[in-house]
């Protein structure tokens, strides 16, 4: 837990910090003071980790305040606020060691208070999710080559495989906004959905953001819904994708995204901000076309085909005669099959019609089995690739539209 010391002579720039503060799980407001002149004497018998001066009241008196607050508390860490770049630097100057700007936006406080718990060495080791100030989210997308492949079901899987980790915070993102449905998969009723988020995109703070998240009991993962109305799409431009993700970025240590199968501007957004990208497929010849065409678009995105990797689902499946070899699909795609899933149908949709994710209601089946290997090698700095799911190898198919679409070989 951070301890926090803040000073600001003027009401209307000390209550927003305050509220924003009050908001941040990892934020003990230990004290807060409108004169600079009587500041050292309240923090004297309790120094904070940190103190916060907002400078712009009177610069002078606050600049004062830092050197002494630098002399007299040497282990302290002092954040100045300030619109004057110039006051800022005198500040740093005088022994403060962060700074922001005014207005002061969430993100940028948050990035400043995680610098300063891993400086200090105050992380709270015990709060689920907290990070020291090095910290950085994991963002897998899951994208569609078309639809019915099981996208939704490996996001939904896959998020409540990584929140089974008590080390974990998993937040699950629905950005099919038209036709999303993983909040069915989970047996969730939404609140408050993106939709809430984007008409309040400029005065976000971490409740309002929290209330937002839906919370499965079972697994721990949070779940933001996507639009109930399909005349809310409108409202929800790339930009407001953009910000939320990066607040929540902040707060989990994991973030799954369910993307549409449109390749929209807003799921752009969120495959240029993945680290990973996990394209779903099964071996088809309509899927696996997709799958070439869609990693043709991303390479003309810098650096986003380099985070692809190719899953394929759904591996012998009853019409495992009419599938196409997976070799013959790695040739194809020009790249290797990262993860196949087996195709486990009972237990799949007996699952969702439970609402359930399938750690809960069949922890012993292929599917579950397969994606937590799924999750395990994702969240793996060493690992590169999964063990493949055992799985017969299907038969290459014939045909002369195969013919034209892999070759001759």
């Amino acid at each position: 837990m951070l301890r926090i010391a803040i000073v600001d002579p003027v009401d209307y720039t000390r209550e927003p910090l305050r509220s924003l503060l009050l908001g941040v799980d990892f934020v003990f407001l230990e004290a807060e003071s409108n004169r600079y002149e009587f500041f050292a004497d309240v923090i004297k018998e309790n120094p904070p980790d940190l103190v916060i001066v907002n400078l712009d009241s009177d610069k002078v008196k606050g600049q004062n305040l830092v050197t002494q607050l630098a002399h007299d508390f040497p282990k302290l860490s002092i954040l100045v606020i300030s619109n004057d770049n110039q006051a800022i630097l005198q500040s740093l100057q005088r022994g403060a060691k962060h700074f922001l700007t005014q207005p002061v936006v969430l993100e940028d406080l948050l990035l400043s208070l995680r610098r300063v718990m891993g400086e200090t060495g105050t992380t709270d080791k015990s709060q689920r999710g907290a990070a020291s100030g090095t910290h950085r989210s994991h963002m897998i997308a899951v994208l569609g080559s078309r639809g019915g492949v099981g996208c939704t079901t490996i996001a939904v899987n896959l998020a409540c495989n990584l929140a089974a980790d008590p080390a974990h915070a998993v937040g699950l993102v629905d950005l099919d906004l038209a036709l999303g449905d993983a909040d069915i998969s989970l047996d969730l009723m939404p609140d408050h959905t993106l939709t809430d988020l984007a008409v309040n995109i400029e005065k976000l703070d971490l409740n309002f953001i929290k209330r937002s998240m839906l919370k499965h009991e079972s697994s721990g993962l949070h779940v933001l819904a996507h639009p109930v109305h399909l005349s809310e799409l409108d409202g929800i431009q790339p930009a407001h994708v953009e910000r939320v993700l990066n607040l929540l970025r902040i707060n989990y240590t994991h973030l799954v995204l369910d993307l549409s199968k449109g390749l929209t501007p807003t799921d752009v957004v969120a495959l240029d901000m993945a680290d990973t990208i996990l394209l779903v497929a099964q071996c088809e010849l309509s899927s696996l076309r997709n799958v070439v065409r869609i990693l043709m678009t991303l390479g003309n995105l810098d650096g986003l085909a380099e985070k692809v990797r190719v899953v394929i689902n759904r591996v012998g499946s009853e019409f495992s005669e009419a599938e196409i070899s997976l070799k013959k699909a790695e040739e194809t795609i020009g790249k290797p099959i990262y993860w196949q899933g087996p195709n486990d149908t009972r237990a799949v949709l007996t699952a969702r019609v439970a609402g359930e994710p399938l750690i809960k209601h069949a922890p012993k089946c292929r599917a579950h089995m397969s994606l937590q290997s799924l999750a395990q090698a994702v969240t793996s700095k060493s690992a590169s690739r999964p063990t493949l799911a055992a799985a017969p190898p299907p038969a290459a198919a014939g045909g002369k539209f195969l013919k034209g679409l892999f070759g001759k070989k």
